[in-house]
């Protein structure tokens, strides 16, 4: 059984197809000079374009936590976590280069990712805090592979480290699920446009 603890430090038919009338065609493209601004790269867009465009794909929110190597719990909130694999079980998340517990993260054997539920917004939060011992006063549990575990998550996937792959600005790690505990119903804690909001509640 986990162990609780507390820190205190840090083929239907094809439908009909309609043929658009020379009133129905698309207006002509924009000149590239309208689609962006100066200082841009050759790509055509800036960074603040491409971010925004990225913000309106939703995604759920997760916490990955693990152990450094003094053996102290560490944690970060990431929207970056996919499926790869159902057979071998698989899933990625990535991580920004220059984040503090990328040390931690890369020396790692395990890490566990939890997936938030919307009343984990302040937890989400916490996690996503700089220069602070983000456990300090946290509950969590160990879990079988001795990853710290926080509790009310609606699952969390307990990975080996499998590989990691350093991509642009920020390194892709692959994780291969050793345990995995669907925990709860609830609604799920969302990221869209920037902002952290509450899911809706999915139909069986």
């Amino acid at each position: 059984m986990p162990t609780t603890h507390t820190t205190t430090n840090e083929t239907p038919s094809s439908p009909p197809v309609n043929v658009p009338t020379a009133a129905d065609a698309a207006p002509p493209h924009p000149p590239p000079s309208a689609l962006h601004t100066p200082g841009t790269d050759l790509a055509g867009f800036g960074q603040r374009e491409f971010r925004d465009a990225l913000g309106q794909f939703a995604t759920g929110i997760t916490i990955v936590t693990a152990l450094n190597a003094a053996g102290q719990p560490v944690g970060l909130t990431a929207s970056s976590f996919n499926s790869v694999s159902l057979s071998p079980p698989l899933v990625l998340w990535s991580l920004a280069h220059g984040a503090s517990t990328m040390a931690a993260f890369l020396g790692c054997t395990h890490y566990a990712i939890h997936v938030l539920a919307a009343d984990q917004l302040a937890l989400a939060n916490r996690f996503a805090q700089r220069g602070i011992d983000r456990f300090d006063g946290v509950d969590h549990l160990t879990g079988l592979t001795g990853v710290p575990l926080l509790p009310g998550a609606l699952a969390t996937f307990e990975c080996r480290n499998r590989s990691q792959h350093d991509e642009g600005d920020h390194v892709i790690f692959v994780g291969e699920v050793q345990h995995c505990h669907p925990l709860r119903h609830g609604l799920p804690l969302l990221y869209h446009r920037g902002q952290l909001l509450p899911g809706t509640l999915a139909t069986d």
